[in-house]
């Protein structure tokens, strides 16, 4: 074949190639859409919330379809007529418009679709974010509530203002468009110039030399100043709307930092200042559309002018001036009415109308036999610490480093032996990090699930300081008869899994680690209905395009009976399928009739209830115990309308419609009809295990403490601001979580699972209230907010103080020195408790937990080493008593005898290693008790051999108890 030949056809070569590449991008692109789409669906309908996907899903089409239209139409339309306008002879001064002008004229169909499908596309593709609002807005449910100012319905602003303000965005950005798409087709087709001035060049004649000049010219064609004019009436209407619907803004805005809503300011002057910016924008556009006739470009360009003066004047000038001169110099009494308005409104928002708030002169004094009125109290006073003792549930549960423990454990309730306690309880999670071969095959096919949950008594330990386990061990024993412990859904599952065998296939799953009944590993094959079956290779293509792993088509692991199980944490799960909620930041896991779930708290809430003061969610919710780092968040409302339950074996998600007087929940309950479940479908056991939540009550804890005050002045003054106290044993100043208590209110007959915090004065650190609100979900009390506000005139001290207190006191030196002993001879470290506070003995009483841990070796490693309690500190008014249990303590407070009982003797008998020297004389019981010691180190070399760091850990804390004790007796 001729090189001629060749280069004919090369051209054709090329195309044929690049048909073929643009063939295949659609077709990967395609593949990639469809992939997207089929496994979120099979996803959606596993669970049964196939509606919430199809009704987003048609939602956000129409949205992405009339967006898309509405901008790319106007601005196709506005191109098309300058085209279909444009002069027909032109003298153009540039050649590079000459040059798009004969490009346009060729392929003039091409080159305004182009654009338009790019502003479509673009424009479309971000309607999808206002899904919500628009889903919202077509089924909102008034509040039966209105503004004190515009005598809206709060369903207005919660509701129909945010889909009013999106409305008339998209308007307004789409003839702002499609006027630029108009001026830039005019400017090419010389209906606009790009420059309105004309430059004459030198000439000569028989006069002489004639400069340079240059000549104003008219820039518009008679075609463009309609076309324009038209375009930019429009676009003042729409602002002018835009600017009269914005003065409903000011009753959810800010205002001036100094509260949310309507202040004085606004509306005396930024409220009017909006209505006459508007009605000065119609005036204008009244103008460009008569300019349409005038073709005078002055008098709509005087408005313009004008309008902007206005502007500057009226919006800017006049309301600081306002604020200045007229609200600053007498700021209480010009916001007063509005202060008002604003603390009723922030009341009901937050559901802290009906708090009860009680003066309560707390004794500071103690005598003996002060307690007994409190004595059903005192055997539910939680000692064991949540924060603190993540490590020896580690350390003592964990059994293999692919498992763990959070470390913030949960506190809920059981009834163990027909008595109701607070319990500490945590899931045995696997550790992806914690595998030694962290191959695909481990971390995707092997190593799938967590197994069981430990507990262990909240007010009990052993007598060597270490909890006393309700349920624990593998295979799982104790008394919480659990049928399914496996746990494939958790808060550290955040990685998919394949799950599932073919049926008399040899099990892949790592289910129990060796040392079981049968002495080896054991494996299993999933059998729940979790997940998604991905029996064929379409859908394990799709699963592999949307996770961009090829290993599920190459995997031998992977076969017709296999399942994907992906977002697998309860969160995930949740926000999924009713991402209309805010989800709380701790689940929290419990055992209900027989199966492991997780517990989670879900909220509607909103950033515009009119006159409600903004909190930073994320700010108000962090704590020492839990750091959040999501995004801020403002909202002025909030409800705990669902409670929402994950079945840690299977995945499946339950909510329930909890405050069904929410018109928040009954407004999306009209979105998704049979969605929610009824409160009434609560089974029993699960309701005992519900607790009022705790981001609800950090964020209720907050407001009150300001909210509180009813009277304007006290709350512009700040005259009785409640703080919540800073952690002290945190060093970085977090808040001081909440804490869930089982505590007797003044005046009760019996205790009540509580969630309680205590607020200081701002700028002090004694105590200035003390809060609680009922815990228990089947308690008819349950979510009643009581706070004791303290005496002035009695000073109780806070937490910072008490702490301060202990950690200087010289009895609590004594008792710590065998254990932490001086300096670089020190063996252990103190670790301090939550510093609880209930109120007994008609005041209120500090109790304290200390730990003690061995220190880490010189290398560094911290292997074997965990928190046991060792002693328990009481203060009450100014008397502190330490203790080795909280029976001592009491007793050493009010003066020998607390006049009740904890309960603990009986407990620390039962742990089968106190009492034997009880009748000896202190030298004897020292001997006895070291030889113990050296028994127990024994043990531990033992079991060091043996590879077992839990029970190394054990013998060598019992030994050191025993030492310690010998030491306390030989010194008397």
């Amino acid at each position: 074949m001729s090189t001629a030949s060749q280069a004919k056809k090369s051209p054709r070569h090329h195309t044929a190639l690049g048909m073929t590449l643009v063939i295949l991008v659609a077709v990967i692109v395609v593949w990639w859409i469809v992939s997207e789409f089929v496994t979120d669906w099979m996803w959606f309908r596993n669970l049964h919330f196939g509606q919430v996907f199809t009704t987003r899903l048609v939602t956000g089409a129409v949205l992405a379809v009339g967006q898309g239209l509405l901008l790319g139409g106007v601005c196709a339309l506005n191109m098309a007529l300058a085209w279909r306008k444009r002069p027909q002879r032109t003298i153009s001064d540039s050649p590079t418009l000459d040059h798009y002008r004969a490009a346009l004229a060729r392929r003039t169909a091409v080159i305004i679709a182009i654009p338009s499908l790019v502003i479509a596309l673009g424009g479309g593709s971000l309607a999808v974010t206002h899904i919500d609002e628009t889903l919202a807005f077509l089924h909102r449910t008034p509040f039966g509530q209105s503004d004190a100012y515009f005598g809206k319905d709060v369903s207005f602003y919660v509701f129909t203002l945010p889909f009013l303000r999106y409305i008339v965005s998209v308007l307004l950005a789409a003839l702002i468009i499609g006027t630029l798409a108009a001026a830039v087709v005019h400017i090419i087709t010389g209906s606009l110039y790009a420059s309105p001035v004309a430059v004459r060049p030198q000439t000569a004649d028989e006069e002489g030399v004639h400069p340079p000049t240059v000549e104003l010219k008219n820039p518009f064609s008679a075609a463009a100043q309609v076309h324009l004019s038209v375009m930019l009436g429009l676009i003042m209407v729409v602002y002018g709307f835009q600017r009269l619907l914005s003065r409903y803004e000011f009753a959810v805005s800010d205002n001036d930092a100094l509260f949310t809503g309507i202040g004085y300011t606004d509306d005396h002057a930024r409220i009017t200042a909006r209505l006459i910016i508007a009605i000065i924008a119609w005036i204008c556009a009244l103008m460009f559309f008569a300019n349409v006739r005038l073709k005078m470009w002055r008098v709509p360009g005087t408005a313009i002018i004008l309008m902007i003066v206005s502007s500057l004047i009226i919006q800017g000038v006049y309301p600081v001036a306002i604020q200045q001169f007229t609200v600053r110099p007498s700021e209480v009494n010009q916001e007063r009415s509005y202060i008002e308005r604003q603390i009723e409104a922030t009341r009901a928002a937050y559901d802290i109308e009906d708090v009860t708030i009680s003066d309560y002169s707390a004794e500071t004094n103690v005598s003996a036999g002060q307690l007994r009125s409190d004595a059903e109290a005192l055997p539910g006073i939680r000692l064991m610490d949540p924060a603190l003792i993540g490590e020896t549930y580690e350390q003592l549960q964990q059994v293999r480093g692919y498992y763990q423990f959070p470390s913030v454990l949960d506190v809920d309730r059981y009834d163990v032996d027909g008595d109701t306690t607070d319990t500490i309880i945590a899931a045995r999670e696997i550790n992806i990090a914690g595998l030694p071969d962290q191959s695909w095959i481990n971390t995707h096919t092997v190593y799938t699930h967590g197994y069981g949950v430990v507990a262990s008594y909240g007010n009990r330990s052993s007598s060597n300081g270490e909890p006393v386990w309700i349920e624990g061990d593998i295979p799982p024993e104790g008394e919480l008869d659990i049928d399914e412990s496996r746990i494939y859904y958790g808060e550290s599952e955040s990685q998919w899994v394949v799950a599932g065998n073919v049926e008399g296939a040899t099990p892949i799953e790592l289910d129990t680690p060796g040392g079981s009944e049968s002495g080896g590993e054991q494996h299993y094959t999933y059998t729940g209905a979790g997940g998604v079956a991905i029996g064929n290779y379409v859908m394990r293509g799709m699963y592999a395009t949307k996770f961009a792993d090829l290993n599920l088509l190459l995997s031998s692991n992977v076969n017709s009976a296999s399942r994907i199980l992906y977002n697998r944490t309860p969160r995930e799960r949740i926000g999924e399928v009713a991402p209309w909620l805010t989800v709380d930041q701790d689940p929290y896991p419990a055992v209900v009739d027989g199966r492991v779930v997780w517990i989670v708290d879900a909220y509607t809430t909103s950033a515009d209830y009119p006159n409600a003061q903004h909190v930073n969610l994320q700010e108000t919710i962090s704590d020492s115990a839990r750091q959040n780092a999501g995004e801020d968040t403002q909202i002025n409302y909030m409800r705990n309308s669902v409670k929402a339950v994950v079945d840690a074996f299977d995945g499946t998600v339950d909510l329930y419609a909890w405050d069904t007087d929410d018109p928040v929940l009954q407004t999306w309950m009209k979105v998704y009809p049979g969605l929610l479940k009824d409160r009434g479908d609560i089974s029993e056991d699960l309701m005992s295990h519900l607790r009022y939540p705790q981001d609800l009550f950090k964020v209720q804890r907050q407001v009150l403490g300001r909210y509180h005050m009813e009277n304007p002045d006290s709350w512009y003054n700040q005259s009785d601001l409640w703080v919540v106290p800073a952690d002290p044993r945190d060093s970085s100043g977090a808040y001081e979580p909440p804490y869930y208590l089982s505590i007797k209110w003044p005046g009760d007959e019996s205790p009540m699972f509580s969630q309680t915090a205590v607020y200081v004065p701002k700028n002090r650190e004694n105590m200035a209230a003390y809060m609680s609100v009922v815990a228990d979900a089947s308690s008819p009390d349950y979510g009643k907010i009581r706070v004791l506000k303290l005496s002035d005139t009695a000073q109780v001290p806070g937490p910072n103080q008490t702490y301060n207190a202990i950690v200087s006191d010289q009895q609590v030196a004594d008792k710590l020195l065998p254990f932490i002993g001086q300096g670089s001879d020190s063996s252990a470290d103190a670790l301090y408790g939550n510093l609880l506070t209930l109120p007994l003995g008609n005041g209120l009483i500090y109790v304290e937990p200390i730990y003690t841990q061995r220190k880490s070796a010189a290398s560094g490693s911290s292997a074997g080493t965990y928190p046991v309690l060792r002693f328990v500190v009481v203060r009450f008014g100014t008397h502190i008593g330490i203790g080795d249990t909280l029976q001592e303590a009491l007793d050493s407070v009010f003066a020998g005898d607390a006049g009740a009982s904890t309960g603990e003797d009986v407990d620390q008998q039962s742990s089968g290693d106190s009492g034997s020297t009880e009748q000896l004389t202190n030298e004897e019981a020292a001997k006895q008790l070291l030889q113990e010691a050296n028994d127990a180190f024994t043990k531990a070399d033992e079991a060091l051999k043996n590879g077992d760091l839990g029970e190394y850990q054990t013998q060598i804390e019992t030994a050191q108890s025993k030492a310690q004790e010998a030491y306390r007796r030989l010194n008397g």
